[in-house]
Formats: C-alpha cells, sequence, structure tokens
C-alpha cells in the first residue's frame, strides 16, 4: 500500500465519520432552559448575547484569507528542484493577481472602511 493510498483512504474515512456525527448532532437540541444564562435562580435582568460587528468579521476573514495565501506562497523560493519552476511561478502569480483584485475590490466596494 503506496502513501497516497493510505492517505486517500483516510480522508474518505474522516470525511465519513464527520458526515454521520453532523447529521447525528441535531438530534440532540438543547432546550430553551439549557440555552438560557443562568444567574443564580433569578429572572434574567438583560440578554446575555453581545453585539458583534459584522465588519469586524469580514476584515477577519479577509485576514486568514490572505494568512493562508502567505502560507502557501513562502515553500516556493525552494521549488528551483521541481520539474517545472516556471510553471510553479506563473501558477503563483496568478493566484497572487487574483487575491489582489479581490483585495482591490472590496477596497473600491467599501469593505475596509471602519468608521460608518
Amino acid at each position: 500500500m503506496n502513501l497516497i493510498t493510505a492517505i486517500f483512504g483516510i480522508s474518505i474515512i474522516l470525511s465519513l465519520i464527520l458526515i454521520v456525527v453532523a447529521f447525528w448532532l441535531p438530534l440532540m437540541g438543547p432546550d430553551h432552559e439549557k440555552l438560557s444564562p443562568y444567574e443564580c435562580g433569578f429572572d434574567p435582568l438583560g440578554t446575555a448575547r453581545l453585539p458583534f460587528s459584522l465588519r469586524f468579521f469580514l476584515i477577519a476573514i479577509l485576514f486568514l484569507l490572505f494568512d493562508l495565501e502567505i502560507a502557501l506562497l513562502l515553500p516556493l523560493p525552494w521549488g528551483d528542484q521541481l520539474t517545472s519552476p516556471l510553471l510553479t511561478f506563473l501558477w503563483a502569480s496568478a493566484v497572487l493577481a487574483l487575491l489582489t483584485l479581490g483585495l482591490i475590490y472590496e477596497w473600491l466596494q467599501g469593505g475596509l472602511e471602519w468608521a460608518e
């Protein structure tokens, strides 16, 4: 059994386990008492939920996207041992260009403006 087959088999098994768990978890739905905050037997004075800024969420997603891109492009200087380093460079340039265009689009749409 070679390495590729083993990795493929493990990924299939993990995928099936996660699918079964995803269908099984909603069956154990919590009731109203478990979802309400506990305040030592008193009636709640206010809501325990805090508002969450959607702009912060969008900025965090953009940060994660570009952080992942940097992590994927870091090994490229050592890619000269590949069979086709020019093709690797072209693919990396295409990814960088696509992400740069996405950032420019987000900037022009005002998604990076924090003040209202």
